[in-house]
């Protein structure tokens, strides 16, 4: 499945969930209860260029981790929402401080909790290891499963149809 051109142009924001997507779908704890998850270099360093290149990025997870705040606030992620019990709220208040039209908004989920939100944006995606009520109302499946490049693949993507995926200005590191 590849985009059409129309939706990687009209798009304008990029919101993101944690686990299934940004994280693969395993979660280690370790010996004090803290639940460690995994994060993909070439994820943040697509995510960090969207930032440099002026796309606000949210992250919207109902999880809670000081570590992915910390690696995300890192790559200049000023938008996180952690422990979120309403994924619209969240969503809501994101397009409201940007003043965003919800038809330019992508938006990369896994799993249930995505799905509300992903129904009222212009350019849902998913990561190709979603659950099939995802899948069904995705514009985009990656070929890339969550944690494993996913994330990069929709982001590049989106930058190159603008022409701002310039592979001379790498001056950016990620974390």
């Amino acid at each position: 499945m590849a985009f059409f051109k129309e939706d990687l142009m009209k798009v304008s924001a990029f919101i993101f969930d944690v686990d299934g997507v940004l994280s693969n779908e395993c979660i280690v704890i370790d010996s004090s209860g803290e639940m460690l998850r995994t994060a993909n270099t070439k994820d943040g360093y697509a995510i960090q260029y969207a930032v440099k290149k002026g796309y606000p990025v949210a992250i919207i997870t109902g999880g809670v981790s000081d570590a992915v705040e910390k690696r995300y606030k890192g790559l200049g992620v000023a938008d996180i929402y952690m422990g979120s019990k309403n994924k619209i709220k969240d969503f809501e208040d994101f397009i409201a401080k940007y003043d965003l039209n919800p038809d330019q908004i992508m938006y990369m989920g896994d799993d249930l909790p995505d799905y509300e939100v992903m129904k009222r944006i212009g350019v849902p995606t998913c990561p190709c290891n979603a659950v099939e009520q995802i899948k069904a109302i995705s514009n985009y499946i990656s070929d890339k499963e969550g944690g494993y490049g996913c994330v990069r693949d929709v982001i590049e993507q989106v930058l190159r149809a603008h022409s701002k995926w310039l592979e001379a200005d790498t001056n950016i590191q990620s974390i």
